[in-house]
């Protein structure tokens, strides 16, 4: 199926929205069978709405956090991604430690990966995972070309040869993030324009790859 669009008029519009609509389906898994599972996008587009989600009313002790993908650096590197997630959001809330499950620094980036998927093994399951869309088309650190990793089966991927720094990486495969309940893409920026279009005209970029249940939706700023 196509995916749904939510057009906003600003970024600011948007975010608010993204927020309400995350604190609402939160609160009702944690009604339904009390816990939330999210899988974070990284990069810096949705520093803004991590910020937000600060102060939405939830327990936040029934949340498990997760992370699509991240760069292969040292722990707290201010590069990763779970370092921005802290930063903005994850260090002025009350989640236990225990269930922000972040990338293993390893010896590798393949066992980063190996050790990362054993741990997505043991995940309750995911609620939402938020992406995002590169400039590139590229989402989480699947990028256009690499059929290996679109196709492979296991839920976590090492990625040896990124086309943007750095070029080492762990990511979620399609395959597991086509396992969430809902998946919602955050596409804001003129400088996304292209790439959401080509998308959307069924040029073969790695969201096309991923394919939950329920559909994707893309909460955007664009108008195409």
């Amino acid at each position: 199926m196509p995916p749904r669009i939510h057009y906003f008029a600003t970024q600011a519009i948007l975010v608010d929205a993204l927020c309400a609509r995350i604190a609402t389906l939160a609160n009702a898994c944690l009604e339904q069978r009390g816990y939330f599972s999210i899988v974070l996008a990284g990069g810096t587009t949705p520093r803004k709405l991590y910020q937000q989600l600060r102060y939405i009313p939830t327990d936040w002790q029934r949340w498990h956090i997760y992370f699509g993908d991240e760069r292969y650096l040292a722990a707290g590197d201010p590069d990763r991604n779970d370092s921005m997630a802290a930063t903005a959001w994850l260090h002025h809330v009350a989640i236990p430690s225990t269930q922000i499950h972040g990338v293993p620094t390893a010896d590798n980036v393949t066992t980063a990966a190996a050790s990362y998927a054993c741990a997505l093994r043991l995940a309750p399951g995911f609620d939402l995972a938020l992406l995002g869309l590169g400039e590139d088309g590229h989402t989480a650190s699947l990028f256009p070309g690499d059929v290996a990793a679109y196709n492979s089966a296991e839920l976590a991927i090492a990625i040896t040869n990124a086309p943007k720094p750095p070029p080492q990486r762990v990511s979620m495969s399609p395959a597991c993030l086509s396992m969430a309940a809902a998946v919602w893409f955050m596409v804001t920026g003129d400088s996304k324009r292209q790439a959401l279009q080509d998308w959307l005209s069924g040029a073969q970029l790695p969201p096309r790859s991923i394919t939950p249940q329920a559909g994707i939706d893309i909460f955007t700023d664009i108008a195409c």
